[in-house]
C-alpha cells in the first residue's frame, strides 16, 4: 500500500506544469480569518452558494456526501431519522459543527455530538469541510476536523423575494420562501421553510411508515453604527416531529416519535480599526427533545449551550497577521437515566485562549503556527497545537501539510447520567494527533484541477466501559481505556470542463482504519477491525451536461462493505453490511424567471443499508419550481 502511494506522488510530481491566472476563492474556517484558499495549508473542501442552490437536494446532508470526499454519511431510515457524518474514518463526536460559529451539539446526548436529522438548506450561503486535528482552533471534540456553515445576508438595495416548491415520493412537499434587502446602514434576511413527507418505515421489519414534519426559520439582521462597527444578530429555530419504529421487532409498533425544538443565536459587535479587527460574541444553543417509546411513556431531554467569546485579528502586513481570542463555554444537560435517580440539571464550563500566527516566511511560502489552552472545570488543563504550510510553486500547483495535536473531554452523561462515575476528576479528555500532506494542481488553463492527500490520524484514552472498570467496582463505569484507534488513508479528486461534457467531477476515499475501541476489548467479538460504518473504498463521480437552457446532472457513488453492530433481534452480534452503488438523476430548466427542477433519486431501486435494520428510500421522484424575483 506504501509503495502505491510513492507511485501515484511520483506521477503527480512528473505532470506538465501548466501556469494559469489564479482565481482566488476565499474561506474562513482554516484560520478564522478571510483567507485565499490557495494559501492555506490544511486541507480544507468548500460547497458554494452556486452548489448549493444548483443542487435540487432540500437537506445539507445529501449535499456534503455528494461534494465532499473524505467524508462518511450514514442515515437510520428516511429524512428526518438520526444522520452522522465521520470525517476520515473517525466517529461524529470529533468532528465539531458550526453555524455562523454557533457550536451544534446536543450536550443531552452520550456524546455530545451534531445529527444533521433536521439541517435544510434555508439560507445556507456556504459550507467549507476543514480535516485533520483543528483542536488548537476550535477546541474540544474537533479531533478529525469541523465543519462550518455560513447562512445568507444580503447585499443588495432593492428587495430580492425568492420561492421554492416541491413535491414528490411518499407525499413529500417542501415549501422555501425567503426575503432580503439592504436599506442605507441596516440589511436583513429572512427565510422560512416547511418540509412534510409520509416517510418510509425506519425498520426494514415491517412495512408502516413513518411521517416527519420540519418547519423552520432563519433571520439575519445587521447593522453599521459607524463605518467601521457593525452589530449583526442570527436566528434559526427548528421545530419538527418524526414518528419512528422500535428497533425490537417483537414489540408492537405504535410509532415511537420524537418531537424536538432547536434554536440557535449569535449577537456580535465587529469593529475594524486599520490593521486592528475586533470581534466580540455572545452564542446561545438550546435543544429540547420530548422522546415517546413504544409504551407511550414520555422523556424530555434539554441540552444547553452559552458561549462568550472574544476574536483579535492584527494585520502586521499584507502577509503576516496574528488571531487569538478567548472562549468561554457553558455547557447543560437536564434530563434522566436508569444511573439517576430523577431528572437534575448538570454542567460544566471550558475557558480557553489561543492564537494562530500566519505568516510567510518566503515568497511562495505561507506557514500557521498555533497553540491553545483549555481550561476544564473538571478535567483541569490541556495544551493543543498546530503547524500548517503551503509552498505554490506557481499559480497552478501548491504543495500543503498539517500536523496538529486534539483533545476531547468527557460529556455530561459520561460524568453524570450513565455510568456514576466515582472519581470524575480521573477521567482524562481523548488525546490523538495528525497528519497530512496534499497536492493541489490546475492544468488545461483551470478547465482541468484535481488533488491529493495522504493523511495519518490517531487517538488514545479513548472514554469507554470495558477495561477500566475497577474503580468503582463496577462493570458499567465509563472511564479511559487502553485502545487506540488509528486511521490512515487516501483522498483523490478531479474536475474536469470539457467541451463535449460541461463537467466531470470524481472523488475515490480509502480509508485504512483499526478501531482500537472495540477490538482491544477483550469481550467484543470484533469481525472487522475498522470502525463501525466506516467504509474501506468510496467513490462518487457527477457528470454534468447542458443542452440549451437545461442542465442535466448524473450522480453516483459507490459505497464497499462496512461494519456494524448488531441490535436486540440477532443478540447484538456484530454484522457485514454490503456493499452498494446508487444512481441519481437530477435536471433543471430556466423559462422565463422560473427554474424547473426533477429528481430521480436511486434510479435503479438498490436495496441496501447504511445501519443494520434500518431502511433506505428506494427509488425516488421529486418536481420543484423555483423562482428569483
Amino acid at each position: 500500500m506504501h509503495l502505491k502511494y510513492i507511485f501515484i506522488i511520483c506521477i503527480l510530481f512528473l505532470a506538465k506544469i501548466s501556469h494559469s491566472k489564479e482565481i482566488p476563492i476565499i474561506v474562513i474556517s482554516p484560520g478564522k480569518t478571510f483567507q485565499s484558499k490557495g494559501i492555506v495549508g490544511s486541507d480544507v473542501s468548500i460547497i458554494s452558494e452556486t452548489i448549493i442552490d444548483n443542487s435540487n437536494f432540500f437537506f445539507l446532508n445529501d449535499i456534503i456526501s455528494n461534494n465532499i470526499i473524505g467524508t462518511n454519511m450514514s442515515r437510520q431510515g428516511g429524512l428526518g431519522t438520526n444522520t452522522i457524518f465521520q470525517l476520515r474514518g473517525l466517529p461524529k463526536r470529533y468532528t465539531n459543527v458550526y453555524i455562523d460559529g454557533v457550536k451544534l451539539s446536543d450536550p443531552s446526548t452520550p456524546d455530545n455530538s451534531f445529527y444533521f436529522n433536521n439541517l435544510t438548506t434555508n439560507g445556507i450561503k456556504q459550507i467549507e469541510v476543514l480535516k485533520g486535528n483543528q483542536s488548537s482552533l476550535y477546541g474540544s471534540g474537533a479531533i478529525a476536523g469541523a465543519i462550518n456553515i455560513y447562512t445568507k445576508t444580503s447585499e443588495s438595495n432593492e428587495l430580492n423575494k425568492n420561492f421554492e416548491l416541491l413535491t414528490g415520493q411518499n407525499n413529500t412537499k417542501n415549501l422555501l420562501i425567503s426575503f432580503d434587502q439592504k436599506i442605507e446602514r441596516l440589511d436583513y434576511f429572512l427565510g422560512l421553510n416547511k418540509y412534510l413527507t409520509d416517510g418510509i418505515s425506519a425498520m426494514t421489519h415491517n412495512h408502516e411508515v413513518d411521517n416527519y414534519r420540519n418547519d423552520n426559520v432563519l433571520l439575519n439582521l445587521g447593522y453599521e453604527i459607524k463605518d467601521n462597527i457593525k452589530i449583526e444578530n442570527k436566528f434559526r429555530a427548528t421545530k419538527s416531529v418524526l414518528n419512528y419504529d422500535s428497533v425490537d421487532k417483537d414489540l408492537t409498533d405504535i410509532n415511537d416519535r420524537t418531537n424536538d425544538l432547536e434554536f440557535s443565536y449569535i449577537f456580535k459587535v465587529i469593529k475594524n480599526n486599520d490593521n486592528f479587527k475586533n470581534n466580540y460574541s455572545y452564542n446561545k444553543y438550546y435543544i429540547k427533545r420530548n422522546v415517546q417509546d413504544n409504551t407511550k411513556t414520555r422523556s424530555n431531554y434539554y441540552g444547553y449551550r452559552d458561549s462568550i467569546n472574544y476574536n483579535g485579528e492584527y494585520n502586521f502586513n499584507l502577509d503576516n497577521k496574528i488571531i487569538f481570542g478567548l472562549e468561554n463555554d457553558f455547557e447543560a444537560a437536564d434530563y434522566d437515566t436508569w444511573a439517576t435517580s430523577s431528572a437534575f440539571k448538570s454542567d460544566e464550563a471550558i475557558y480557553s485562549q489561543f492564537f494562530d500566527l500566519q505568516l510567510r516566511p518566503h515568497k511562495k511560502v505561507y506557514t500557521t503556527l498555533g497553540a491553545r489552552r483549555d481550561y476544564h472545570t473538571t478535567a483541569g488543563d490541556y495544551n493543543t497545537y498546530r503547524i500548517t504550510s503551503a509552498y505554490k510553486h506557481d499559480n497552478s500547483t501548491k504543495f500543503r501539510s498539517s500536523i496538529g495535536t486534539g483533545i476531547k473531554f468527557a460529556t455530561l452523561n459520561d460524568y453524570f447520567y450513565d455510568t456514576n462515575v466515582i472519581n470524575k476528576e480521573s477521567l482524562k479528555p481523548e488525546k490523538s494527533y495528525s497528519i497530512d500532506f496534499g497536492l493541489d494542481k490546475t492544468l488545461l488553463e483551470n478547465k482541468l484541477n484535481y488533488g491529493i492527500t495522504l493523511f495519518y490520524m490517531e487517538y488514545d484514552d479513548t472514554i469507554s466501559n470495558w477495561a477500566s472498570h475497577k474503580a468503582s467496582g463496577s462493570s458499567y463505569t465509563i472511564d479511559n481505556s487502553s485502545g487506540k484507534v488509528k486511521s490512515k488513508g487516501l483522498e483523490l479528486f478531479g474536475n474536469l470542463n470539457t467541451s463535449l461534457i460541461d463537467n466531470i467531477k470524481l472523488g475515490y476515499t480509502y480509508t485504512d482504519a483499526y478501531d482500537g475501541e472495540d477490538c482491544d476489548d477483550p469481550d467484543s467479538s470484533c469481525i472487522d477491525e475498522m470502525p463501525v460504518r466506516v467504509p474501506r473504498h468510496y467513490i462518487n463521480a457527477d457528470i454534468i451536461k447542458k443542452f440549451g437552457t437545461i442542465t442535466t446532472n448524473l450522480k453516483t457513488k459507490f459505497t464497499s462493505e462496512t461494519r456494524d453492530y448488531g441490535n436486540v433481534n440477532n443478540g447484538f452480534t456484530q454484522v457485514i453490511l454490503d456493499n452498494y452503488a446508487q444512481f441519481d438523476f437530477l435536471a433543471s430548466a430556466k423559462y422565463y424567471d422560473y427554474n424547473v427542477f426533477f429528481n430521480i433519486n436511486n434510479i435503479f431501486n438498490e436495496k441496501f443499508e447504511q445501519a443494520y435494520q434500518y431502511s433506505m428510500p428506494g427509488r425516488e421522484i421529486y418536481l420543484g419550481i423555483k423562482r428569483n424575483f
